[in-house]
């Protein structure tokens, strides 16, 4: 691997990075290791330092650095986002302020994450002094080289186990699972039960599968023609079109099943909100902040399910174009007619007033219930991130409800794990609006019957999610 520094990057490099650069290295391994560690220090604060979304660093730092091998690329973008994961535990270890700490830090993160570039972990591990004989972990089912198989590693099962570890590793300092959030997280998000709450930290701290839906063909079908080109899908007890495709990355464009439009990436929580507003083969629905359109493109395979010919349509809209082009490209890919755009243009609805059997409202919202696919969000928001956006949703939900017609179906749903945004939005609207009445759903992952439903990460190995059906009456 190359040293990977661009001119604009390098003009910007913080002043305690000369301690890691005047590392000596001696061995291959160790050079390797030390280029990685420069670079992902680089990339780690400027995604702290400019509060910069890491994904879209990382995508931008490989566009112009050309020359990573996929090895290469891995090894950066997993560390990246591991050491997010583990931020809560390894800022206290950064307090140093040295390039040991840092070594220590990459150290402990590959370790507790299990990660297969054995050579590089243990040239880390030799820059810091960690003692690794101690970790209990490093499976040899990979090889050196890093190029072994994905499969999760048992030593450390859980996160109260790394945790343990963490506290056997750097005595005296004292680390706790509730750190791996931020504390205002737990005020906005209050989980009582420990058990749950500990269950809550082990999801999040968990890198969530790649879950898809299957359109335009069989459930079975489609798995046995991914399994047939290694790709390791399942189906799920929840969704008959749903399918788990693991977590090893994959290159959707080579996969013919993709391009044809009969496989839809989206995760499992989300669905969940498809399957509450529950379309009629012949309802015309309205998404009115429908970005790309993943569940548009749902909600008109669910009609599309029960009538081949259904004569049903969504509209969706958003205040962003480029999302909406996504969209038709996608509904063009499916052979999904039906599906038309009409972006916002103003506070007036882009829609007519009382004209939709149904209506669902995906509101902006804080995005708590997506952190484990972005843990560096946690880190990057605060607690305006939460308390900033309930006057905005109510604002939404109240306008976007005038388009449902008399006894239509208004469904209110944000990927917040945070009552602030969820149940709260929901009363306040409610209170307000007499002519609109809750409805109780099933909880597809408890079986519970209710009327606000939270779709916790730790139920079905998902994305956070929150929903509530009203009908007007």
């Amino acid at each position: 691997m190359g040293d990977s520094l661009n001119s604009s990057q390098s003009n910007s490099t913080p002043k305690d990075l000369l301690s890691i650069t005047d590392v000596q290295a001696e061995t291959t391994s160790q050079k390797r290791a030390l280029s990685y560690a420069n670079t992902i220090y680089l990339l780690f604060h400027q995604v702290m330092d400019k509060q910069q979304p890491a994904d879209r660093v990382v995508g931008e730092y490989f566009r112009i650095n050309k020359k990573h091998g996929s090895k290469d690329r891995r090894v950066i973008r997993e560390s990246l986002f591991a050491m997010f994961r583990w931020w809560g535990w390894l800022s206290k270890l950064s307090e140093a302020q040295s390039s040991q700490a840092w070594f220590s830090m990459l150290t402990a993160t590959a370790t507790i994450e299990s990660h297969a570039w054995h050579d590089i972990i243990q040239a880390w591990g030799e820059f810091s002094g960690l003692d690794l004989s101690k970790s209990g972990s490093g499976s040899k089912s990979s090889s050196s080289d890093g190029s072994g198989p994905d499969a999760p590693s048992t030593a450390f099962p859980c996160v109260s186990s790394k945790c343990e570890w963490m506290n056997a590793q750097f005595s005296p300092l004292k680390f706790d699972t509730d750190e791996l959030v931020p504390e205002w997280f737990w005020q906005v998000c209050p989980i009582e039960d420990a058990a749950q709450r500990l269950a809550m930290v082990q999801s999040l701290s968990s890198r969530p599968p790649i879950w898809s839906r299957a359109q335009n063909i069989d459930t079975d079908t489609a798995i046995e023609q991914l399994n047939r080109v290694d790709v390791p899908a399942k189906s799920s007890d929840y969704f008959s079109d749903t399918i788990n495709l693991g977590h090893k990355s994959i290159n959707l464009n080579g996969l013919p099943l993709y391009k044809e439009g009969k496989l839809e990436i989206q995760d499992l929580g989300s669905q969940v909100i498809g399957h509450i507003c529950a379309p009629k083969e012949s309802d015309l629905w309205w998404d009115t902040c429908s970005g790309a359109g993943g569940k548009s493109l749902q909600l008109r395979s669910l009609m599309l399910k029960q009538n081949v010919q259904s004569t049903g349509s969504i509209i969706a809209s958003d205040i962003r174009r480029k999302p909406l082009e996504e969209l038709a490209k996608r509904a063009k890919r499916a052979g999904f007619k039906g599906i038309s755009v009409s972006p916002w243009k103003s506070d007036e609805l882009p829609v007519p007033h009382a004209h939709f059997d149904g209506v669902l409202v995906d509101a902006p919202c804080s995005c708590t219930g997506t952190w484990r696919r972005n843990p560096d969000m946690r880190w990057i928001d605060a607690v305006e991130a939460v308390q900033d956006k309930p006057e905005l949703q109510l604002d939404i939900l109240r306008r976007c409800s005038q388009a449902v017609k008399r006894g239509g179906t208004l469904v209110y749903a944000t990927c917040s794990l945070s009552p602030l945004e969820n149940e709260e939005v929901v009363n306040a609207f409610l209170a307000e609006q007499s002519e609109f009445t809750i409805e109780s759903s099933t909880h597809p992952f408890t079986g519970n019957e209710t009327e606000m439903l939270t779709v916790f990460p730790f139920e079905a190995d998902t994305d956070g999610m929150f929903v509530a059906r009203m009908r007007r009456s």
